[in-house]
């Protein structure tokens, strides 16, 4: 699937918020920036989940449990970083999931299960993020994981993919009001990643290829190679991106066009 190169000491001294820490994009991106000198607290409902990757990653990683929906659990969770490293120079907000259903059929309580989890937790968790941020007086960077979904609808996926595209609007949103603290906010699109949300799909060979017929690249993205885009955005080597978002899908977003070219033996 390609190389990710790691950069070690891009983020040296830094302290990183990660939501959904647990497993799949967020552990993804926890590890990489251990590996590049930062030190992180890691949020996920899952505490099994995310002291497991404590237990991998070392004191470098420190394992909160708290629900990203509640607003006490997520002040408090991100208080971690001021209490136990001083402050907070850089946030990823993942954790996300989905209840599916038709528009016609969907529960009330399905689609606010699912818009609050990937929409509300997201405000939630800037709002502190960027809290402490503005307090330490150093500027800092918040990254936002949206979906391919939030561009192109999901037969359905209603609530997940308004979500979704709702997480693009606030952190442009976010990004105008945070600029003057020296706090860029921005946001990351993938498309079909092969974590654990998505296992049903990879697991089962024909709906997994009916995905990959329509990725140019051919392949599913491993969650390092969404993580790798993700630690640029909060890098220095960013200084002057915030209020953009960024497609990482392999070339999905392009490829609806038939391609006629088959019709031809091509």
């Amino acid at each position: 699937m390609g190389d990710v190169t790691m950069h070690p000491h891009r983020f040296d001294g830094r302290t990183a918020v990660v939501t959904g820490a647990a497993s799949g994009i967020g552990a993804a991106i926890a590890a990489a920036l251990i590996a590049e000198g930062a030190q992180v607290v890691g949020l996920d409902i899952d505490e099994s989940g995310v002291r497991e990757q404590a237990a991998d990653l070392g004191d470098a990683f420190l394992p909160v449990t708290a629900d990203v929906t509640v607003e006490a659990e997520v002040a408090a969770g991100i208080g971690v970083a001021a209490e136990r490293f001083g402050g907070l120079d850089i946030a990823f907000n993942v954790a996300g999931g989905s209840r599916i259903g038709a528009v016609t059929d969907m529960a009330e309580a399905d689609w606010d299960f699912t818009v609050d989890l990937v929409q509300k937790s997201v405000f939630l968790c800037t709002k502190h993020e960027a809290r402490l941020m503005r307090d330490g007086g150093r500027g800092g960077s918040i990254v936002n994981i949206s979906s391919l979904d939030g561009r192109i609808p999901m037969p359905g996926g209603s609530a997940y993919s308004t979500g979704k595209a709702g997480v693009v609007m606030f952190s442009k949103n976010a990004a105008l009001e945070l600029a003057p603290h020296r706090i860029r906010v921005n946001t990351v699109l993938p498309g079909l990643v092969d974590t654990p949300l998505v296992a049903a799909i990879m697991g089962y060979e024909p709906a997994k290829q009916m995905f990959l017929d329509r990725i140019p690249l051919g392949a599913a993205a491993s969650a390092e190679q969404v993580a790798a885009p993700c630690l640029f955005l909060a890098s220095a080597d960013a200084s002057y991106i915030t209020g953009t978002e960024l497609v990482v899908d392999g070339g999905w977003e392009i490829s609806n066009f038939p391609n006629l070219a088959r019709l031809a033996g091509g």
